[in-house]
Order: C-alpha cells, then sequence, then structure tokens
C-alpha cells in the first residue's frame, strides 16, 4: 500500500513538472528560440522552414488575439470600476449632503418662526429665564416695599383715628363743659 502511494505521489510530481515543461515550451519566447536552433544558414541568411514559420505566425496571432482580448476585457473592468467608482463617489456626496443637513437640522430649534442653532437657543433661553427672574424680583421687592408703605399707613391711620376720637371726646367734653358754663350763666341772669 505504501508502495502504490509512493508510486502515485511520484507519477503526480512527474505530470505537474511536465504541464509546466510543456507552458515554457509553447511560449512564444520559447518557439522563437526553438526555431532559431532548428534553422539553418544560407549565406548569412537563416532559413527556416515554411511550416514552422507559419505555425509561429499563427501562435503569435492566437497570442495577439488573446493578449487584445485580455486587454478589452481589462479596459472594460476598468470603465466599470471607474463607473461604479464615480457612482459610489456621487452617493458618497450626497450622503455628505444629507449628513450636514441632518446635523444641521438636529442642531438647530425652530423658537418664534426662527431657526436658531442649539447654542443661540440656550443663551436666549437662559436670558429669557434670567430676565423673568429678575423681574419677578424687582416686582417682588417692589410688593413688599408697597406692603410696608401700606402697613406703615394702616399704622399712621389708626393712630390718627384713636387721637381723633380722643380730641373728639375731648372736644366734646370741652363742649359740654362750655354748655353747662354757658347754661348756668343763663339760669344766673334768669335769676
Amino acid at each position: 500500500m505504501r508502495v502504490l502511494l509512493l508510486l502515485l505521489l511520484i507519477h503526480t510530481a512527474n505530470i505537474a513538472s511536465a504541464q509546466e515543461f510543456r507552458e515554457e515550451i509553447n511560449s512564444i519566447d520559447n518557439q522563437f528560440d526553438k526555431i532559431y536552433k532548428k534553422a539553418t544558414n544560407y549565406k548569412n541568411y537563416i532559413v527556416i522552414l515554411k511550416e514552422q514559420y507559419l505555425n509561429l505566425k499563427s501562435n503569435v496571432l492566437d497570442s495577439l488575439k488573446d493578449s487584445k482580448r485580455l486587454i478589452l476585457e481589462i479596459e472594460n473592468r476598468l470603465h466599470t470600476k471607474n463607473s461604479t467608482l464615480k457612482k459610489t463617489k456621487e452617493q458618497l456626496v450626497s450622503a455628505e449632503f444629507n449628513l450636514k443637513e441632518v446635523i444641521q437640522k438636529a442642531n438647530s430649534m425652530t423658537f418664534m418662526g426662527v431657526q436658531l442653532n442649539k447654542t443661540s437657543y440656550n443663551l436666549l433661553l437662559w436670558l429669557l429665564i434670567i430676565f423673568l427672574i429678575s423681574t419677578s424680583v424687582y416686582f417682588i421687592f417692589k410688593f413688599k416695599k408697597s406692603m410696608t408703605i401700606t402697613k406703615e399707613a394702616q399704622r399712621v391711620l389708626l393712630e390718627n383715628e384713636k387721637a381723633l376720637e380722643i380730641h373728639q371726646k375731648k372736644s366734646l367734653v370741652r363742649e359740654q363743659k362750655l354748655r353747662r358754663q354757658l347754661q348756668d350763666e343763663i339760669n344766673k341772669q334768669k335769676k
């Protein structure tokens, strides 16, 4: 079994090297070398067989045809890749534009119909909050001041009313006293 496996391995290696050798032989360069070696000389001219020349010509034309076909395939692939690259670049530009719009919309707010970026919007809101707080503090201060003035005025009014009441009582007492005196005087004169 080992011997059979070893023979199979050697045979496979021989086939692989023979294929490489055939490829080397069939190359155009090797064909020119082979024809040159087989050619004869005649008065400083190289003479080759017509059949070898035609065979070489056919091989060269086939190689040229294959090369042209390969060049056309490569050009087509290159054109396809270029058009794909162009489309991809256009899509990238479109995506970048859309991304900028989305970022701009995400970074902006509408306030009373005006489009503002977030920083301006935040600044405006804080200024509005500070204005409202300061206005509230101002009016609270004014209200407290008014309340103290009102309480003071009420206290003074209450004091004045008490003083007036005391004055009225004193005036009433004086008036009554004067009337008694007057009545007493009238009564004296009648007697």
